[in-house]
């Protein structure tokens, strides 16, 4: 019996992807969930995997062949004697051999010399991934449509290192999830988008279209590049809710398992360059989102507190905004409210 392995369903509106690479070959015995091949689309990587075990009898693609959603990728032999497939193959690897050794010998210079300069520098030539073409795309897309601006905070992060020292452990017994900054930064975005629908909304067209929910984009470094998974609609979410989400995205975007309705949407994202060291940047945003803040390192500074100069851990605060939509004002007056939620912590605990 023969199984088709096809090309799954991709991200919003994506019709094709490339097959980066094809892990098994013909001939192979293959396992139920065994993974087969890795395809790559504009937005997200995924690994595709056999629904049944059995022989791989045959690649209908090749590694950076295009792909679309349905298409057959590979053929699985379910029922078919190993021995005759494993003929077969035999039959067709001195054929093979021989097309590449072809192709290997027209490959080389035949009249020119090689250049064996010493001095010369070494240079290595990488075709960009699907990912990383829209990443570049969408960021220089963002730059010449909205008008983007970066007003900057900074915001004393005693009181949050306090509490989660305090309570961190209790916190991980109980919910069985580590209690991160993150949590504390998304809760604070939600209560301060309450006071500035604004800056949670979007432009389409001629009109200003207002969410009346969050869902937040939490920007995760992944092997192939900067990807933006969603927590819906994190108004609802408690801290606990917030961190198995953030580690979910996290574990998920490490082993390429993140799939395409974990990056549809976002009404306004946070990214977090302090975990790479930065100490301060201007974050872009992520169209067609309207504000995205931006997360540094903490250091260690001295500030006045009650005419008094004390040491305090710092962190300086990012929103870049679409000015097209959100004024000045806006921007500031959220970022402020952030960063009291963040210094009084308290207060987005006890909704007050």
């Amino acid at each position: 019996m023969e199984i088709e392995v096809k090309v799954p369903t991709l991200g919003e509106s994506e019709t094709e992807a490339t097959l980066v690479s094809c892990l098994k070959k013909v001939g192979d015995h293959i396992e139920v969930d065994d993974i087969i091949a890795e395809i790559e689309s504009d937005k997200i990587t995924m690994e595709v995997t056999a629904a049944e075990s059995g022989i791989l009898k045959a690649w209908h693609f090749y590694a950076n062949d295009t792909v679309t959603p349905g298409e057959i990728l590979a053929i699985i032999e379910t029922d078919q004697n190993r021995r005759s497939i494993m003929q077969t193959v035999k039959k067709a690897l001195p054929i093979k051999k021989r097309e590449v050794a072809v192709q290997e010998e027209a490959s080389l210079p035949q009249d020119e010399p090689i250049d064996r300069q010493e001095n010369s520098a070494p240079t290595e030539r990488v075709r960009m991934s699907r990912l990383r073409q829209n990443i570049a795309q969408r960021l220089k897309d963002a730059q010449h449509t909205a008008a983007i601006l970066t007003t900057f905070n900074e915001v004393n992060m005693q009181g949050v290192m306090e509490l989660r020292s305090k309570y961190r452990e209790q916190f991980k017994d109980h919910h069985g999830v580590d209690l991160g900054l993150m949590s504390f930064f998304v809760k604070a975005c939600v209560e301060a988008l309450k006071h500035h629908p604004i800056i949670n909304a979007s432009i389409e067209g001629q009109d200003i279209v207002y969410h009346h929910y969050n869902d937040i984009g939490i920007a995760v470094a992944s092997k192939k590049g900067l990807v933006v998974p969603v927590l819906r609609h994190a108004q609802n979410m408690g801290f606990s809710d917030i961190e198995r989400g953030i580690q979910a995205f996290s574990e998920k975007a490490k082993t390429n398992h993140l799939m395409p309705d974990d990056l549809k949407g976002g009404t306004f994202s946070i990214s977090n360059g302090g975990i790479f060291g930065s100490l301060m940047s201007t974050p872009i945003l992520n169209p067609p989102q309207s504000a995205i803040l931006g997360m540094h390192n903490i250091q260690k500074r001295v500030i006045v507190e009650n005419d008094e100069m004390v040491i305090r851990p710092m962190m300086y605060l990012a929103l870049s905004y679409d000015h097209r939509l959100i004024d000045g004002k806006d921007a500031v007056q959220f970022l402020s409210e952030v960063k009291e939620m963040i210094e009084y912590p308290a207060k987005m605990i006890l909704d007050i």
